[in-house]
């Protein structure tokens, strides 16, 4: 069963935006280190971009730089993802992740992450 959960996700035409929020499903937990990650059809799942609030550093993929924000809240336990100017190819299931631990900042592979969402689907028209 998924341990976050993702809600904003929708249909937006190409230069639409939309906002993205994850928190946990149910025990709530504290995390400093939680991300994004894509998966359209046929494809590989997809590193988007993290965030380590405890040392304010953010990393993002370079197929969303300059578009894309990742914020997040320790205290709610919550992470954003606010995406602005949307491309038919950043249609996507869109998926939380949150990492309980770690020795350094920020972490960007799948395997790295402990705990994950079911995905929010995000559909980009052309």
């Amino acid at each position: 069963q998924a341990q976050l959960v993702e809600s904003g996700g929708g249909l937006v035409q190409a230069g639409g935006s939309l906002r993205l929020s994850c928190a946990p499903s149910e025990r709530t937990f504290s995390s400093s280190l939680m991300g994004w990650f894509r998966q359209a059809p046929g494809k590989e799942r997809e590193f988007v971009a993290t965030i380590n609030w405890r040392f304010g550093s953010t990393y993002y993929g370079d197929s969303v730089k300059g578009r894309f924000t990742i914020s997040g809240d320790n205290a709610k336990n919550t992470v954003y993802l606010q995406m602005n100017s949307l491309k038919p190819e950043d249609t996507a299931v869109y998926y939380c992740a949150a990492k309980s631990s770690g020795t350094r900042a920020l972490y960007f592979r799948v395997y790295e992450y402990d705990y994950w969402g079911q995905g929010a689907q995000v559909t980009v028209s052309s």
